[in-house]
């Protein structure tokens, strides 16, 4: 079986680069740190002569990327209107929304004050508050993983076939050695 160290190295280096553009996306826009920023990674896989690289991370991070319509209204037409979420489409878990918000909010440790009685507002209170607009709003795209992943395609191939050809190279001269 020919092995295809060189092809393994390309595909390491272009994995590696969009994880990491992806993360740095994600620390620009305030979002780094957090479940989302600590579970992106890949997995590069070699099976008969197949490479399978896959990207992971937490189910919501294409939500974060793609953005989300909103129910009522939704962010100008360069973010989440193109996106195929939509809050209100009846396919999402009934208050996934609301609980996520909650769970972050106490992670936060921060409650805002009713302006009438001076009092802080639950973190119940809060979540739902939040998790109503953006229910109407939807979430605007910021495309943190999109765009490294895109941009790092553009020179895939060429750096595939150059590795590609070394490979195909070092088997024959392998091989005539034998």
């Amino acid at each position: 079986m020919m092995e295809f160290e060189n092809l393994d190295i390309v595909l390491n280096k272009y994995a590696k680069y969009v994880v990491q553009q992806a993360k740095s996306n994600l620390t620009k826009d305030n979002k780094g740190g957090g479940a989302l920023y600590n579970s992106i990674e890949y997995k590069l896989e070699e099976e008969a002569n197949i490479f399978l690289l896959d990207f992971l991370m937490e189910d919501y991070g294409s939500f974060v990327d793609k953005g989300v319509r909103g129910k009522t209204s939704t962010y100008p037409a360069t973010s989440a209107a193109r996106s195929k979420f939509q809050y209100g489409s009846g396919t999402g878990k009934k208050g996934g929304l609301t609980k996520g918000i909650r769970s972050w909010l106490n992670q936060k440790r921060f409650q805002w004050k009713d302006k009438k009685t001076g009092r802080f507002l639950s973190y119940d209170s809060m979540a739902f508050l939040i998790a109503r607009s953006i229910y109407n709003k939807g979430l605007k795209a910021n495309l943190f993983f999109t765009k490294p992943f895109e941009k790092g395609l553009t020179r895939l191939p060429d750096e595939m076939m150059d590795a590609f050809v070394l490979d195909v190279e070092n088997a024959i001269i392998l091989g005539q050695k034998k």
